[in-house]
């Protein structure tokens, strides 16, 4: 019932019911309505029914599962998508995240998937674009760290070695860490081994240049 007391709150509002009224409907008192959308308890399962009829919902949507089965799709596609990345079968992993993007245009992970997977293709110019629009939006650190560390060889490769320096400088000191990559950076590398530091990072370590491997660092 992880969404259940927000949705409480939400629908009781659209109905423009007031907590003692929702308690007076099931013989409660209103501190049990108020506990319940501040989720310090939850209602007996046997009020669902009754409060889905108040709300004129359906008991799925009450609880969230349109929420929860949303979130077990946007996992799936994102699973589908980097075994073909690491299948190297960019273009399917290219065209799941763009099938994707047209019913989750503004959802950072898809966007920062696509990016990640025209990283690893060598479309460096819209991965960087996608990037920058993707960064700012994603609330998952993680997924932060490894796409700036990403960020950092793609502008590299594109020329801006200002900018991947100014990046790889405000990295934290762990896992996609400055100490490791600023180096890096500042020795030089062919594209392939740019290309190939962009792909440990997104997908697992497989090579070393120089004196310090990049971590292994999971997809999103």
């Amino acid at each position: 019932m992880l969404y259940l007391p927000e949705n409480l709150k939400k629908y009781r509002i659209l109905k423009n019911l007031t907590q003692e009224e929702v308690a007076e409907y099931l013989g409660i008192t209103p501190q049990s309505v108020s506990k319940w959308e501040r989720g310090e308890c939850y209602p007996d399962i046997t009020l669902l029914p009754a409060l889905a009829n108040i709300f004129e919902t359906s008991i799925d949507l009450l609880v969230g599962m349109d929420t929860i089965r949303a979130e077990e799709t946007r996992y799936n596609i994102h699973n589908k998508a980097v075994n073909y990345q690491r299948k190297g079968d960019y273009d399917s992993a290219e065209k799941t995240y763009r099938d994707a993007l047209l019913i989750y245009p503004n959802k950072p992970g898809m966007i920062l998937g696509l990016a990640s997977t025209l990283a690893l293709k060598g479309n460096t110019e819209e991965a960087i674009e996608l990037m920058e629009k993707g960064l700012p939006i994603s609330m998952d650190e993680k997924q932060k760290a490894t796409m700036r560390a990403t960020l950092c060889f793609l502008y590299l490769k594109a020329g801006y070695e200002d900018k991947a320096n100014r990046l790889a400088a405000e990295l934290p000191h762990t896992r996609e860490s400055r100490e490791v990559i600023q180096p890096l950076i500042r020795q030089g590398l062919s594209e392939s081994e740019i290309n190939e530091n962009i792909k440990n990072i997104l997908l697992g370590p497989e090579k070393v240049f120089g004196e310090k491997p990049i971590p292994d660092c999971s997809n999103i």
